[in-house]
């Protein structure tokens, strides 16, 4: 029983955790940009308190800007100009370098992946290998792998990269092997052709690695995707197909999912994909992709806060919060 004194205490508490409201796992954050630039770590810990993030996935940046010889000024971002990008593999050095600097109780929020490897290359693994003799026990993913990309591949030498190149099967099978999740990029379709042009290529994938738990960064779209195309009515069937088939699949919803999808122009959630999470509730997380600045990720977060709740309040904290640890290899949990 309880008694009337103690109605009032209940109430309180009760109104401080609506008012808090979720909790957060960011399961995708750069903590350098484009030119292997980056604020510091403690900065990334001060922001993630401030917008109650309490694990967040970093990595760095697998490519590097050029400063062309012939430009005057040195671009801010990797459209700034025409100038190539290159495969940059000391990203990771850098970014496990930075965490040895942190506090334990500051580190252990933070889920590293390697990501500074070039996915058109069968020499990929070696690196692979070499980081985790360097710094064992710090790596808990692969990625961001970055595959078909609009621009940002058309901007890197050689082949486009695949999901399901040779040097792919390769990394998949190492990150089998060390029990590591693996996220990458790959674009459903280019920027003209109105059909999931590139959705093969990650079914193949998924279907040659049941074993690897694979996340599909932004659920195949794009900046540049919707610059061209708007909103794509594929993508929402092709998830929903992708997630019936495949169990090892998880959806990151980052930014560019948000909108036009998650919310509609009005930022009103839009009925068909709350379906779909509420459907596969455990298979779906967040992130800000934050790219070497950190100041608005609360923000980025917090958005999603119109779509998280109409959903049912178990899928929404898992979808916030716990379907991004669950990803985790085991040790790390």
């Amino acid at each position: 029983m309880i008694r009337y004194g103690t109605v009032l205490p209940l109430l309180l508490v009760a109104f401080a955790l609506a008012d808090e409201g979720y909790h957060y796992s960011d399961g995708h954050l750069h903590v350098l940009d484009f030119f292997q630039q980056g604020e510091s770590l403690d900065k990334l810990v001060q922001a993630m308190d401030t917008g109650r993030i309490d694990h967040a996935m970093v990595s760095g940046a697998p490519l590097m800007k050029k400063w062309h010889e012939d430009e005057p000024k040195r671009p801010r971002y990797y459209a700034g100009d025409d100038a190539a990008m290159y495969w940059y593999s000391a990203t990771d050095s850098y970014l496990a370098e930075a965490l040895r600097q942190l506090p334990d109780r500051q580190r252990q929020r933070l889920h590293p992946f390697l990501s500074g490897i070039n996915p058109t290359d069968k020499n990929a693994v070696i690196h692979l290998e070499k980081m985790l003799s360097l710094y064992p026990g710090l790596w808990q993913g692969i990625g961001e792998v970055l595959l078909r990309h609009d621009d940002l591949t058309a901007m890197t030498p050689n082949e486009p990269p695949r999901a399901n190149s040779e040097a792919m099967h390769r990394i998949y099978r190492f990150a089998a092997k060390h029990d590591l999740p693996v996220l990458i990029h790959t674009n459903i379709t280019s920027k003209r052709e109105r059909n999931p042009l590139y959705l093969e290529e990650l079914k193949d994938a998924l279907e040659k690695h049941p074993q690897v738990r694979i996340i599909w960064a932004h659920a195949g779209t794009s900046k540049s995707l919707h610059r061209n195309q708007g909103v794509m009515d594929f993508v929402l069937p092709a998830v929903r197909e992708l997630l019936q088939a495949h169990p090892n699949l998880t959806v990151d919803l980052s930014w560019t999912v948000l909108h036009p999808y998650l919310l509609d122009k009005q930022g009103r959630p839009t009925a068909d994909w709350v379906k779909l999470v509420t459907d596969y509730p455990d298979r779906f997380i967040l992130g800000s992709d934050a790219l070497g600045r950190f100041d608005d990720i609360g923000e980025q977060m917090k958005a999603f806060e119109p779509f998280l709740q109409v959903l049912p309040e178990t899928t929404a904290r898992k979808v916030a919060r716990d379907n991004f640890l669950r990803l985790l290899p085991s040790s790390s949990r």
